[in-house]
């Protein structure tokens, strides 16, 4: 009786343990593409920082773009409200495809203000518009390589939480599917260039 007792005990503490393990690995992969996230947000930040300068280094030289310049101050304040909103669920699906419209809407307002600037050759001659558009430049590249690190981290994270035996327990712990950031329409899928040259 009493080494059925020890095997039934052992057996329970083993379940516990594994349980354990479980959730510490899913915790772990979770803060991963949290983290990840916030290395978006970063970048983000750094994009919509900028932009404001880019317009008001503009404002000077299209004095009769102003619908222009409203709408990527309008897109870039949106994109900000939609980017509060996911830092406070990552991963969240209804918040990333809010922040990703948003983004959709900068990266187009952007394209717009590039195709004005052509035709105000002082304005692309201007040192603080290209040192503004060479810093874009990079904080673009910066977002893009960020969007992949999140959604590798993502990928990793949805796996093992779909994977047996970790899909018995996540749901029961509260570990939901983590939404990827993905491109849907075609000109989204193009940075936002700005060129001055």
């Amino acid at each position: 009786m009493t080494t059925v007792v020890l095997v039934v005990l052992g057996v329970i503490v083993f379940l516990i343990l594994y349980i354990v393990l479980v959730y510490n690995r899913l915790v772990k992969l979770k803060n991963r593409f949290k983290n990840a996230f916030a290395q978006i947000d970063v970048q983000l930040k750094r994009r919509y920082d900028l932009i404001p300068n880019l317009v008001e280094t503009a404002k000077a030289y299209l004095k009769h773009e102003h619908e222009t310049l409203k709408e990527v101050i309008e897109a870039r304040n949106q994109a900000l409200a939609a980017m509060k909103g996911a830092e406070r669920n990552p991963g969240d699906a209804a918040a990333m495809k809010s922040l990703m419209g948003a983004e959709a809407a900068v990266g187009g307002a952007l394209l717009h203000l590039n195709a004005v600037m052509e035709n105000y050759p002082d304005l692309k001659a201007d040192q603080t518009m290209a040192q503004l558009s060479e810093e874009l430049t990079s904080t673009e590249n910066k977002v893009s390589f960020a969007r992949q690190a999140y959604n590798d981290e993502v990928m990793v994270y949805n796996t093992q939480r779909e994977t047996f035996p970790d899909v018995i327990f996540a749901p029961f712990f509260g570990f939901g599917e983590a939404a990827l950031w993905l491109i849907e329409a075609k000109e989204e899928k193009q940075a936002p260039k700005v060129s001055f040259s």
